[in-house]
């Protein structure tokens, strides 16, 4: 590089470059760009800031704990169980008042079960037989009740039987009753307590009224006048999942109640509402679908006198609960409002891009305009002919 080339190099260091802006008359791309600028600013105001609140700090790693009590009783007469008075303590699973609880509304009761051989149920088809060679002893039967003891029980003169089985017997054979059990146990309640806690902002709040009054909860029922009174009547529940009563408590069926928390934290604290929806979450198939519904099985142990150790086997039809809580928290903070704000400026940006874009290719005088936005300049003497750099100005208007 030789003396001159640096010190032209030298020199370009103090050089100060401005761009050369064009001012286009004409109104059609001018009124677009208006609009342009019109439409990010009020999507910026609008959206962003009114609606997004992006002015906000946000938390959304909400701290909860539910705690669950349900409270009714009912009376039943039937052949297997006599007349029954029952409690919260008989029908509800588990008795700790947890997120997910199940309220027994149907029942199949295979009583006086003890532990001997009888005859497998003839409604499992792997049990089935025509000579004991067809009853492996010490195998299990598939989806069967007990081991097979190598016999093939065969009724009068009938030439297929069912294995001898080693289990509970007598086994399970009843059918799910027409009429659910406790088809009275929608006018039971139900009573949600909710704590939460945004960390990041160290805010408590409750979806129960504080109050000293002891009455308070044992009268109130939740509705759009007490909103915190977190009390369910269970048939209403059912209903605004858009079921019936009577048809779920026959087969069973999964509940989910959705509590949200949507708090702005620059209002009062009074603001910061629970809000609940009910929703049905297992498939509800048409008919009598054998996919339908939700039951489980479990027994209830004793002995006699001679210590012989029997079960009541019951399998429970009902309904389980599965209570769920979200929710976010926003506070104002200057960090969040200074990066909206330079991103809306920023997008403005966009309204000048695509001007520039309709100005010099798409309307009839485009190739006048594009001519005029960009020259070619290359450095000169004056008076040879061409243009010097130093010659332009910074601000041009031109009218088509």
């Amino acid at each position: 590089m030789g003396q001159a080339g640096c010190k032209g190099l030298y020199q370009s260091l103090f050089d100060y470059k401005t761009e050369k802006y064009v001012i286009a008359k004409n109104k059609k791309v001018g009124l677009l760009y208006r609009l342009l600028q019109v439409s990010i600013l009020t999507y910026l105001v609008v959206w962003v800031f009114l609606v997004k609140k992006g002015y906000q700090d946000v938390d959304t790693s909400l701290q909860s704990s539910i705690i669950t009590k349900v409270k009714g009783v009912t009376f039943t007469n039937t052949s297997e169980l006599g007349e029954r008075l029952w409690d919260v303590a008989d029908y509800v699973i588990p008795p700790q008042g947890e997120n997910v609880f199940f309220i027994i509304t149907n029942l199949i009761v295979t009583p006086n079960q003890r532990q001997e051989t009888c005859a497998e149920s003839e409604s499992i088809p792997n049990a089935m037989c025509y000579e004991d060679s067809d009853c492996p002893p010490g195998e299990p039967v598939m989806t069967g009740n007990g081991v097979r003891t190598g016999r093939c029980l065969r009724a009068g003169n009938m030439q297929r039987g069912t294995c001898e089985i080693f289990a509970w017997c007598p086994v399970e054979t009843k059918s799910r009753p027409e009429k659910p059990l406790l088809g009275k146990a929608e006018d039971f309640t139900i009573y949600i307590k909710n704590f939460i806690r945004f960390p990041k902002f160290n805010f408590f709040k409750t979806n129960v009224q504080d109050t000293k009054d002891r009455n308070f909860l044992k009268s109130c029922q939740f509705g759009p006048k007490n909103p915190y009174c977190p009390i369910f009547r269970l048939g209403s529940v059912v209903n605004w999942t858009g079921s019936n009563f009577q048809e779920i408590a026959l087969q069973g069926g999964v509940i989910g109640i959705q509590i949200e928390w949507d708090c702005d934290l620059d209002k009062a604290p009074s603001e910061c509402n629970p809000r609940y929806y009910f929703s049905r979450l297992d498939s509800k198939f048409p008919g009598n679908s054998v996919s339908s519904g939700y039951n489980f099985r479990f027994a209830k142990y004793y002995r006699n006198e001679a210590g012989v150790e029997f079960r009541t086997l019951m399998k429970a039809y009902g309904i389980r609960f599965d209570v769920m809580v979200n929710g976010r928290a926003g506070k104002f903070s200057i960090i969040p409002t200074i990066i909206n704000v330079a991103s809306g400026v920023a997008l403005m940006g966009v309204g000048s891009f695509v001007c520039d874009l309709v100005l010099i290719y798409f309307i009839k005088k485009s190739h006048f305009y594009r001519n005029k936005k960009y020259e070619e300049a290359r450095s000169g003497h004056q008076g040879n002919g061409k243009v010097n750099v130093e010659q332009f100005q910074n601000l041009q208007t031109v009218e088509a």
